[in-house]
């Protein structure tokens, strides 16, 4: 056994040097790896804070001083895409157990569905125009009381503790002018002072969005009747202008207060229901005040901004005579000229289904014949004048000799569109004088859910079996494809 043996070896210098430059090869090496996992973790982090903070407030929308930000507006997508799948649900019960043909409403809705963008639009302008209404209310000191409010929700779910409101005023009737005695020198005395119109080319158009409350039925009207809005979640508010309820005009029995059937219990279950379907929409809690306090602000706005609106309009009695083309047109022309029955001729020639009266459309005010139609009628001076050149639409050539011309009240349903007209224009005038601006950001995230998977899922788990069995099978036979953003 070496008397070295047991002994530590001995490091020289550069030994000692070696070493420590591994040592902090090491380190560095160390450091450098979890430098980029930190780099790294950064980004992750950064790029989930953009998408779930701070995208979610940036503004989609600036009215004014106010900012609309995307995280006010996905909810609301959200909530037409939940309401149009509803819609589509309840057409094809429609068809189903009625026999209905509603192929066209399932055909347009597919089509919204699968234009995530479009829905987008839609929302976004829904909420400027609340916005509007917001800032010249409160710029006209219009303001929305608690009482008010509370009663609102109450009569939106159809709860009234107090028994169901009594009317307190009934519509004045409208009473209508007698016909100018020159009208007889045209038609026959026996013809229907206030004849409907038959002839209806497309009538200058006015969007009247209804905004329902939560259990509603389905819509008035002829036709298709539109589905009710979900009972468990809140229709979108109107995109322009909210229609008020037409009195009845002429004398009604009084009806008595009733008590309600929906007991205050039910009526928090409701509000409770309608929170916890609103929250997977991504609203927050009791959304449903904001709702119904944009209904009564638009509703005491409105009657403002339409308080002049003219309950008269001048309205002329017309007739026509409707051909396919311009020589046809013109050979009429020249029969009249030689003295020939406008309603013989329209009988005769005329294409309109008005032919059968003598091409008589009664009583009609503007906007309610397209463009060119209602210039050419509402030119013409003199009862038995007729237009000496034929007027093209997209109808064809019409002849028309104007029978009477006067100053008209309007009926209740008139007053109605003009006041919804006239509120249309302010809303437009407002973009300009608050001054609007939206941003394209919303574009790249727009919600596509939900859609007929998610729908059928929530069905199933709610017990809803028959409408989730239904929703799945329109899934499965491509009834509507899975929007992609």
């Amino acid at each position: 056994m070496t008397q070295d043996s047991g002994r530590k070896p001995v490091l020289h210098k550069k030994h000692v040097a070696r070493l420590e430059r591994e040592r902090q090869q090491t380190r560095i090496i160390l450091y450098a790896f979890f430098g980029i996992i930190g780099v790294v973790a950064l980004l992750l982090l950064y790029g989930w804070l953009d998408v779930a903070v701070f995208q979610l407030n940036r503004p989609v929308a600036k009215v004014g001083d106010s900012e609309i930000l995307v995280k006010d507006l996905e909810p609301r997508i959200r909530l037409r895409r939940q309401q149009m799948i509803d819609n589509y649900v309840q057409y094809q019960q429609y068809a189903q157990y009625f026999g209905m043909n509603v192929d066209q409403q399932l055909q347009q809705i597919e089509t919204e569905l699968n234009s995530p963008t479009t829905i987008g639009q839609a929302a976004l302008d829904e909420m400027i125009n609340e916005e509007l209404i917001r800032l010249e209310a409160a710029k006209r000191g219009i303001t929305v009381s608690a009482d008010e409010l509370n009663k609102e929700i109450e009569a939106g779910y159809g709860y009234f503790p107090n028994g169901t409101p009594v009317p307190t005023a009934t519509a004045t009737e409208v009473v209508l002018p007698g016909n100018p005695e020159s009208i007889f020198e045209f038609v026959t005395a026996t013809l229907e002072a206030t004849l409907t119109p038959q002839f209806s080319p497309t009538p200058e158009s006015t969007a009247t969005a209804t905004a329902q409350p939560v259990e509603s039925t389905p819509g008035e009207g002829t036709g298709t009747p539109e589905p009710s809005a979900t009972p468990t979640s809140l229709p979108t508010s109107t995109a322009t202008v909210t229609p008020t309820i037409t009195p009845t005009t002429g004398p009604s029995a009084t009806p008595f207060p009733t008590s309600t059937p929906i007991s205050q219990e039910g009526f928090e279950g409701m509000l409770d229901n309608t929170d916890t379907n609103l929250a997977k929409l991504g609203f927050d809690a009791e959304y449903y005040r904001t709702f119904f306090e944009n209904q009564i602000l638009e509703r005491k706005l409105k009657e403002v901004i339409t308080a002049d609106v003219e309950s008269t309009q001048e309205q002329v009695w017309a007739r026509h005579i409707l051909v396919a083309d311009e020589a046809a047109a013109k050979d009429i022309i020249a029969k009249l000229e030689d003295g020939a029955d406008f309603a013989e001729l329209a009988r005769a020639s005329s294409t309109d289904g008005s032919a059968a009266s003598g091409g008589d459309l009664g009583w009609f005010g503007k906007g309610a014949m397209v463009a060119e139609f209602e210039t050419a009628a509402f030119a013409l001076v003199n009862p038995g004048d007729f237009t000496t050149t034929p007027v093209q639409s997209q109808f064809g050539y019409h002849i028309i000799q104007l029978i009477a011309k006067q100053d008209r009240p309007l009926t209740a349903e008139e007053l109605q569109t003009a006041k919804d007209a006239a509120f249309q224009e302010w809303l437009t005038a407002a973009r300009e004088e608050y001054g609007v601006e939206t941003f394209d950001i919303w574009q790249a995230r727009v919600p596509t859910t939900p859609n007929f998977i998610t729908a059928a899922t929530e069905a199933a788990s709610a017990g809803q079996t028959a409408q989730a069995e239904q929703l799945s099978t329109l899934e499965a036979s491509g009834a509507t494809e899975t929007p992609q953003p």
